[in-house]
C-alpha cells in the first residue's frame, strides 16, 4: 500500500489517499473538505478511486464524503454505526463552525471490529476504537505496518473526549488494547499533525504513562 497525506479544511485534517501499487486502485480516507484539492491529488498520483473510507463522523473528516461519493459513484465504508448521530448532524456542524454547506449521507457499509476492507489487492483490518467518538474505527495494513488512526492518537497527544458521547476511559482502553498490540514498529497516520510510531507513543506520550 502506498499513501500520501493531503491536509484539508481550516482544521488541517490529514486526508489520506491510499492505493494498491499493482492495480493503482485506491481510496480516500476521511475526505473532510477541499474537494478540488483532493481530486487533483488523485489525478496527480494516477489513482482510480474504488471507495471512500471514514474513521469517524466529525465534520473535518467527512465534510466532502457525500459530494465525492455522488460525483464519482463510490461506495462509502465506515465508520461504526455508533457515529451515525454525528453524520446525521452534519448540516448543524457546518453552520456551527462556519464551514461551507455539506450533505449528510448514509454509509454503504457500517464497519465493526474485526471487519476487513479491500481495494485493489490490499486488505485493511478494521479496529473499533471508541472514545473520541463512540463509533471511531482505525484501519491497519498488516503488509506495510501502517495504521490510519483518525483522532484516536497523535504524536504526543490523544483525541479529545469532551464531545457528545466521548469517553476518556474508553479512549485509553482502545489505545492500549487495540493499538499497542499492533507492535512498536507500526507507523500511524493521525487525523492531524505529523506521523509517529506506536513504540514512540508508548515510551513518551504523556497521556499514556
Amino acid at each position: 500500500m502506498k499513501a500520501t497525506i493531503i491536509p484539508v479544511t481550516a482544521f488541517a485534517q490529514n486526508c489520506s489517499l491510499i492505493w494498491c501499487e499493482t492495480t493503482m486502485k485506491g481510496c480516500l480516507v476521511d475526505p473532510g473538505g477541499d474537494v478540488d484539492v483532493l481530486m487533483e491529488a488523485v489525478k496527480k498520483e494516477g489513482v482510480t478511486l474504488e471507495k471512500i473510507l471514514c474513521t469517524h463522523g466529525h465534520l473535518d473528516h467527512v465534510g466532502a464524503v457525500a459530494e465525492i461519493a455522488k460525483k464519482n459513484d463510490l461506495p462509502i465504508e465506515g465508520p461504526h454505526k455508533d457515529d451515525g448521530f454525528w453524520i446525521d448532524d452534519l448540516v448543524q456542524q457546518t453552520a456551527q463552525f462556519g464551514f461551507p454547506p455539506t450533505e449528510t449521507f448514509t454509509p454503504t457499509r457500517w464497519l465493526n471490529d474485526g471487519d476487513e476492507v479491500t481495494f485493489g489487492n490490499v486488505t485493511l483490518q478494521v479496529l473499533h476504537c471508541p472514545g473520541h467518538t463512540p463509533g471511531h474505527v482505525v484501519f491497519f495494513d498488516t503488509e506495510t505496518r501502517v495504521a490510519i488512526v483518525g483522532d484516536v492518537l497523535f504524536q504526543g497527544s490523544i483525541g479529545r473526549t469532551d464531545f457528545p458521547k466521548g469517553n476518556h476511559a474508553d479512549l485509553i482502553n482502545a489505545i492500549k488494547t487495540k493499538l499497542f498490540p499492533l507492535g512498536d514498529d507500526v507507523v500511524f497516520i493521525p487525523g492531524h499533525g505529523p506521523l509517529s510510531t506506536i513504540g514512540d507513543e508508548k515510551r513518551s506520550n504523556p497521556f499514556l504513562q
